[in-house]
Order: C-alpha cells, then structure tokens, then sequence
C-alpha cells in the first residue's frame, strides 16, 4: 500500500482535489436555486381554452394603474360645465385635465421645449411682449419699437412696388392698394432700425468716377457697347450702354453670398432693364429678377420675375432688397395673402443690363434703411390731396351694423403716422416740403366724420380722432394714440406759432384719452373699440398683440406727460399679460 502512494505523482493528487471542490461547488447552487424558487411570486395561469360547448371565458381583473415617476396615477372623467366630459388623470387628491383642452378653453399657451438634454414645460398666460420705453419720446428718435417691425414680410403685402418703392397692400382686397398706414410704418420702421442697428456693410461694385475701376470685368458681347462718358447733370462720369434686342445682354460679374440689398444708379434712354441672377436654396438652374422699363407690378413664371419700376428717363436710385423680391415672387398668388415659401438667395451671381442707357454706383450692403425711409416719405408727400388727407382707395366693412366705408376714406390712424413719418424726414434734411405736408395733415382732424373728416365726439363732450371713421362712431383706441403722436411729434416740432393748430388738437384728444381709457379695461385685458357701447352688442376684446399696442402706446406717453393714469394703467394691464384679474365684489 505504501509503495502505491508512492508510485502516485504529486500532479494526480492536485486533479482529483480540484474534481472534488467542482462537484461540490455544483451541488451548493443546485440547492440554493431550489429554495429561492419557493419564494418567488407564481406565474399566472394561462387562460383557459375556449370550451366546445360555447360557455363564456370568465372576466379577467382589470389591470393596475401605470406608474409615472413612482406615483399611481388612473383615468378619471371630468364633466366640464355639465356639457361634456373629457378624459383626466387622478393621482391621489389631484386631478390633471389634458393640456390641449386647457389651451383652447382659457385661451392660454405652452410648449415642450429641451433645455441641456432635458423636457421642459413652459406656460404663457399670453403669446405677445412689452417693449421697454428706453428713454423719454422724442420727435427725432426712434418710434415706438417699431425697429422691430418688418413691414415688408408680412403675407398681407404683395410686394414693394418698383415704380414706387412702397409696400403695395392686400389687406381688404386681393387686387392690392396703397395704403398711407402702411406705408407711413414701412418708413418709420426703417427709420427706427437705422438708430438702432450696426451701419451696414457695403459692396461697391463699379462707380465709373473711380479711375482704378476696371471695364475689363464688365462681359460685352459681339455687337454691344459699354463707354465711359462725362455726364453734365451729374458732373461726373458713368457708364453708358447699348445692346440691341434679343442679346443676353452685358453682365457684371457679383458673386456675393453674404447680402442682398441692391443699389444703383440709372437713366434710360430708351426700354430696357437690369436683371439680376440668383442662385437659391432650391435646386435647378438659377432665379432671375427683371427689373423693366414698364408700370408692371410683378410677375412670376418658371423662374423669371418681372418689377416694373417705370421708364427712368431721368436719373434715380434703385434700391431692391433681393431676397424681398424673390419671395413675393414665388409667393405671388391671386388671393390676400402672399404664398409662404422656403426659397432663400444663396449668392448674387451677376447683374446684366439691356436696351439703352447708362448707368453707375452699382453696391451690394447688407441694410439700406433710409432708402426705404425717404422712399415712404416722398410717396406721403405725391400722394397727399387737397384736403391734406391720404384717401384710402378700398372697401373697409368694420363690422356687423357699421356702414361701410366707400373708397376714398380717412383715417386719423394715417394722418398721424405720416406727420411722424413727414417730420423725421425734415428734421434729416431741413426740406421744408415735408414739413408743409405734416401741417396741412391736421386737415381731416377738424372735420367730423360724416363731412369726410376723422372726428367724432363722444357723449357729445369728448373729441375723438377715428382709425375707421364709421356710421355709428367706432373709437378705436390704438388708432386715436397713435394719431395724438402724429399731432405731439408735429407741435414740438414747428413750434408755438406754425404748430398751434396741432398743438390744440393735441390738448383735446389727451384730455379725452384720460376720461375715457378706463372704458377699454375689461378687468384681465383691453377692448380693441367701443362698439359693445355704440351697438349694444358684446365687446370687441383686443388680442394679446393689440393689448401690448396699448401698453407701449400708454408708456411713450407716460414719457412726454406726467398724469399718472398713464403709469397706473401701465402697471394694471401689464399684469393681465401674467394673468392678473381685478378683484371682484
């Protein structure tokens, strides 16, 4: 036996001591999975077949309520008012009622947004904000916060005329139609952004005056001609060209993708055009944007659109916001509204220049805001008539037992916003034209309504200036402000003597605005008119962006006039923006 355990080697012994601890490692977990087991909650049944004979399965229990964030929360019916019921959650004594009911039926607003990879729910009482008055109003400043106004964008403007560089509108008529409002808010807008806004960037392409510009970039075809030439009545030299019909015409090469404001210097002397050729967002070949010797408004087919900005025979400034133009292009449509469309200008690829004429100061820059600014002025003073007034050529229906108005209407709304627009525009250039036809503005403000005037008397004591100079009287109250700043803005202005008119009619409307504010409050918003009070009919509530209208409109004034109904009833709607409600009885 001895001699047996001697002849077993020390590695055999090592094999069999391991075998041993791996059956007895097995065994170990063979048992302690047995007993878990007895502890572990049993499967449930699976459900009977269904019996031959036909005899129904047995209801089953209704499942547990899920479980959001580790709170049980389960499906409730609300019955809203006794009229309908809607599905709700209930966790413990709280109820929750869907977000897309509670919008619709209190009028309020919300959206899920991410804020560093995290869902976040924000809640807005209302959808529209108050600018803060920077500092006291003046004449010469900026104009309400209308450096964030971007008239020409808005879907209800078919385009900006190129004859007159002026929004056209469709507003009340698909036809479209010069509209003093409009155009008056176009010019302060710009004129608002150039105070606020960088100076622009500015691209000059070819100015035939500098001797270091080049003709040789200029591509002239067989058969054209492009000189440099002395010109009397600029006294100073330009570019005349000539390129007979039928040609592609002769091309400056552009290449700019960074802006898309366009300005040049032009006299026809005979039909022909400047063209301008885009690369955009869409693929295919490229959009061209003709600009003719024509009254055309604007046209648009395949990938050509057409401007006409007159026949030019005498020199002018052009001035085209590109990405303007190719937008109502695409868009045009033969309804109210400017189709919306996704096509953007990647690059200025050339400009090209046909029939006969000449030409210079061709520039690119990122902003022209005063080019805008004098083109709404000057067309203010064209367009002004006899009676110092700018008729408003369309249909206006205010409403349900309104008379309408025929064309050829006031508005106090109108006047007002022109003397603003006029009174800048003099106090640039010292250019007593515009100053003139501030003044002769204030002619509508004395007549009343049914003698084709803009006054109206309320309770026959308070006089009122109309937006819409209706039968019966409307009293609209952002129009009314904004034609007492027209009559401010033209007071300080010309001083005592020449503004005394303006002055008076300015006293008589700030003393009516004081009476008669508290009639617009509604306890949590503001009433857009008074027709609730003139018809007998239920009140026409301001939207949120009209009540934020009043707010800024109140603010200005609070700047120029110390009466503090202003400032209380600042600091009151301000409040209904957040929900605030005056207190009941």
């Amino acid at each position: 036996m001895r001699c047996l355990a001697a002849r077993v080697h020390y590695k055999t012994l090592i094999v069999i001591c391991a075998l041993l601890t791996l059956v007895t490692v097995v065994l170990w977990n063979k048992c302690t999975n047995e007993k878990a087991l007895r502890f572990l909650p049993r499967a449930p049944l699976p459900p009977p077949s269904p019996r031959v004979d036909g005899l129904q399965q047995q209801p089953q229990p209704p499942e547990p309520p899920p479980v959001a964030g580790g709170v049980r929360y389960e499906e409730i019916d609300c019955l809203i008012n006794d009229d309908v019921t809607i599905k709700g959650r209930r966790e413990g004594s709280e109820v929750y009622l869907p977000f897309s009911w509670m919008e619709k039926y209190f009028d309020v607003y919300g959206k899920v947004v991410q804020y560093d990879g995290y869902d976040r729910f924000e809640f807005s009482h209302s959808y529209s904000k108050v600018y803060a008055q920077r500092e006291p109003y003046s004449p010469s400043g900026v104009f309400m916060s209308f450096e964030g106004y971007n008239v020409e964008v808005r879907d209800r403007v078919k385009c900006i005329s190129g004859v007159e560089g002026v929004p056209l509108s469709t507003q009340w008529g698909p036809q479209g139609y010069f509209y003093a409002i409009q155009i008056a808010q176009y010019g302060l807008s710009h004129y608002s952004k150039n105070l606020t806004e960088r100076p622009p960037h500015v691209e000059v392409y070819d100015t035939a005056e500098e001797r270091d510009s080049r003709p040789s970039i200029w591509s002239v075809p067989r058969g054209c001609s492009l000189t440099r030439s002395y010109d009397k009545t600029r006294l100073s030299s330009v570019r005349q060209f000539s390129t007979p019909e039928n040609t592609e015409g002769i091309s400056l090469p552009l290449s700019n993708t960074k802006d898309f404001i366009i300005s040049f210097d032009i006299k026809f002397t005979f039909n022909g055009s400047v063209s301008v050729v885009l690369e955009t967002t869409e693929k295919g070949p490229p959009f061209v944007i003709h600009y003719i010797t024509s009254t055309q408004l604007i046209a648009f087919k395949d990938r050509d659109i057409t401007y006409g900005i007159g026949p030019r025979t005498v020199w002018t400034t052009v001035t085209r916001d590109l990405l303007t133009d190719l937008r109502k292009g695409i868009g045009l449509s033969n309804t109210k509204a400017v189709k919306a469309t996704k096509t953007m200008p990647r690059r200025v690829v050339k400009l090209v220049l046909r029939g006969r004429g000449a030409i210079d100061n061709i520039t690119i820059s990122t902003t022209s805001h005063m080019a805008a600014f004098f083109a709404a002025s000057d067309w203010l003073v064209r367009n002004q008539d006899e009676r110092g007034g700018w008729p408003i050529m369309v249909t206006r229906k205010l409403g349900e037992g309104f008379r309408p108005l025929e064309p050829g209407w006031y508005s106090a709304m109108a006047q007002g916003q022109a003397m603003s627009t006029l009174v800048r525009a003099y106090l640039l250039t010292k250019d007593e034209t515009y100053l003139k036809s501030a003044l002769k503005a204030t002619g509508p403000y004395k007549l009343p309504s049914e003698q084709h005037g803009v006054k109206a008397v309320f309770m026959n004591k308070y006089d009122w200036y109309e937006e819409y100079p209706t039968t019966p009287s409307s009293f609209v109250l952002n129009g009314f402000i904004y034609s007492l700043i027209g009559l401010y803005d033209l007071a300080q202005t010309v001083g005592d003597r020449d503004g005394r008119e303006a002055a008076q009619l300015y006293s008589k409307g700030m003393e009516s605005l004081k009476a008669m504010v508290p009639l617009y409050d509604t306890g949590s918003g503001t009433i857009y008119d008074l027709r609730h009070f003139m018809l007998g009919i239920a009140p026409n509530l301001a939207r949120w962006d009209y009540h934020t209208t009043h707010i800024n409109q109140l603010q200005l004034l609070a700047s120029i006039d110390n009466s503090p109904i202003f400032r209380d009833f600042v600091k009151r709607w301000k409040s209904y923006l957040k929900g605030g409600r005056a207190k009941h009885n």
